[in-house]
C-alpha cells in the first residue's frame, strides 16, 4: 500500500548531518557509526532506498533553520534571518540535485499529485519494482524564522513551497512555538494572512497554545499538523489538547502521527530513557492514532507524520522500528487493533491526499 509521510527533514539529514540519502541505510550507518558529535550517529533510519522498499512513494519534506534569539532552547539555531534563509536554500539545491538525479520528483499541484500517486498505486498493485522510482516530495517550512520579508515568502511560493510551520522551539521572529508562551506578533499575523492570500497550507505543529487558539481566526485555508501527538497521552505543550484536535477537525485539519518516543510515552528522561525500558513500541503510536480518532468520530483526521531522523534515530524510536521501512508494521497492527481496508488506507495516505487535493482543487 502506498504510504504518505507528511514529515521527513531530508535535507537537513543531507546537508547538515552529511547522509547521502541515495545509499542503502547500512551504508549511510556505516559510514558514520565511529562519530560522536550527534546522539543518533550510526542509528539513523531513512534513506530513499529504505523509503522505496516501503511504499512510501510520497512525503511532505522540509527546509527547516530557525533563528537562535537567545539561549532559551537546547535546539540549535542561526544567529540572523539571513544566514537561516541562506541554508534553507541549500536545502533546496539539494532537491534539485535530487531532482535532476531522478531520485526525487517535487509535486506543486493536483495535476501533478495525481500523476504521481497513480505511478506509484499502478507500481504497487501489480508488483512491479520500486527500486528506480522518483520519491515525490512537497515542500514546507518547519519554523518561519528564515522567511526575511513577504517578497521571500513569493518566491519560496514560486519554488514549490507549499506549506509552512510559522514556529519551532521557543520564541520565533514570527510567532512562538513548543515551550514558549504568546500569540503570533504584528509580523506573524501579516506572515499568516499573505500564505492565505498565496494559498499555503498552514502546518500547526509547534505552534504554542495561544498561536494555536489565533490560528483558527488568522487564517481561512486548508490546515494539518504534520507531526502531532497527543497531550491528553502524554501531557507536554508539545502535544494537542484534545479541545485543539477538535477544533482543528472542525477546520478540515489532519494530524500525522509522530514516532518520537518522548512523544509516545509519558515520563522520557532525555539520556537515560530508551525503547527498551519503555517499552515503547508502534502500538504505543497506535494509541495516540486511536484517541484521535475517537474524539473526532472517525479515522479521517489522522495519518502519519513520523519525523523519522529528525535529530534522533534508533535511541529513540519505537523498539520494533528499525528503519522507515517498518512503517509497514503500523499497517499490520492497526488491522490487528480493529480497523478497516477503509480506515488503514486512510490512514497511511487517504486523508493526507484528501486535504491536498481539496486545498489544490
Amino acid at each position: 500500500m502506498l504510504i504518505f509521510d507528511a514529515h521527513l527533514d531530508l535535507a537537513m539529514n543531507a546537508i547538515e548531518w552529511n547522509r547521502d540519502l541515495t545509499q542503502p541505510l547500512e551504508a549511510v550507518r556505516a559510514r558514520e557509526a565511529h562519530r560522536t558529535d550527534r546522539p543518533d550517529r550510526g542509528r539513523g533510519t531513512v534513506t530513499l532506498p529504505e523509503m522505496r522498499r516501503a511504499g512510501i512513494g510520497l512525503c511532505v519534506a522540509t527546509q527547516i533553520a530557525r533563528v537562535e534569539h537567545n539561549a532559551y532552547s537546547p535546539v540549535a539555531g542561526w544567529a540572523s534571518q539571513a544566514q537561516a534563509w541562506a541554508m534553507t536554500q541549500a536545502q533546496l539545491a539539494w532537491y534539485r540535485a535530487m531532482e535532476e538525479s531522478g531520485e526525487m520528483v517535487q509535486i506543486r499541484d493536483r495535476a501533478a499529485l495525481d500523476a504521481h500517486v497513480a505511478l506509484w498505486e499502478n507500481a504497487l498493485a501489480h508488483g512491479l519494482p520500486t527500486e528506480r522510482m522518483p520519491v515525490g516530495y512537497i515542500m514546507s517550512l518547519e519554523g518561519a524564522d528564515s522567511m526575511r520579508s513577504p517578497a521571500h515568502l513569493e518566491r519560496s511560493w514560486n519554488d514549490g513551497l507549499r506549506a509552512i510551520g510559522p514556529a519551532h522551539y521557543g520564541p520565533g521572529v514570527y510567532a512562538n512555538g513548543t515551550d514558549a508562551t504568546g500569540g503570533f506578533n504584528a509580523q506573524g499575523r501579516e506572515l499568516v494572512r499573505e500564505m492565505d492570500r498565496l494559498g499555503f497550507i498552514l502546518d500547526a505543529t509547534h505552534l504554542s497554545d495561544d498561536c494555536l487558539d489565533q490560528a483558527l481566526d488568522l487564517f481561512g485555508g486548508p490546515i494539518w499538523a504534520s507531526h502531532h501527538n497527543c497531550r491528553a497521552l502524554v501531557p507536554h505543550n508539545r502535544q494537542l489538547s484534545d479541545a485543539h484536535i477538535r477544533a482543528f477537525a472542525a477546520r478540515g485539519a489532519v494530524f500525522g502521527s509522530v514516532f518520537d518516543a518522548w512523544m509516545l510515552v509519558p515520563g522520557w528522561v532525555r539520556g537515560k530513557s530508551n525503547p527498551e525500558n519503555t517499552e515503547v513500541t508502534l502500538d504505543t503510536a497506535i494509541n495516540h492514532i486511536d484517541h484521535i480518532c475517537q474524539i473526532t468520530g472517525s479515522s479521517r483526521h489522522v495519518g502519519i507524520g513520523s519525523d523519522l531522523d529528525g535529530a534522533f534515530g534508533t535511541e529513540q524510536t519505537p523498539r520494533d522500528l528499525k528503519s522507515i521501512a517498518d512503517l509497514t508494521r503500523l499497517l499490520e497492527r492497526l488491522r490487528a487493533r480493529g480497523y478497516s481496508a477503509e480506515d488503514v488506507a486512510g490512514i497511511a495516505h487517504g486523508n493526507f491526499l484528501r486535504l491536498l487535493r481539496a486545498a489544490w482543487a
